[in-house]
């Protein structure tokens, strides 16, 4: 026996290895969606407990919204692509201003 370790990966073809690497990388991006869903998640419970108190809050919620709605097929078009900019814009110079 040997204490040396084997690296299997350098013993198989590029193809082989190529392969490995794209299922890791598959592997890792379903867990950090996996996370990012439970994420997401906790957020709205949290957002939908309680009305919002002032209109930062409300404009919070909305900006969440916004922003979902924002990498939608429907939102693609330049025009509601703008629509939100500015509404995202009027948000936060109303905040400031408050």
């Amino acid at each position: 026996m040997t204490d040396k370790t084997i690296e299997l990966d350098e013993h198989r073809g590029m193809a082989a290895q190529r392969a490995t690497e794209l299922r890791r990388l598959l592997a890792d991006v379903e867990e950090n969606q996996k996370a990012l869903r439970l994420r997401q998640d906790e957020l709205e419970t949290h957002l939908l407990a309680a009305p919002a108190a002032n209109w930062h809050e409300a404009a919070e919620k909305a900006r969440y919204l916004l922003n979902l709605y924002g990498v939608t097929l429907a939102a693609q078009d330049p025009r509601r692509q703008k629509l939100i900019a500015a509404v995202l814009a009027d948000f936060k110079r109303l905040s400031d201003e408050s």
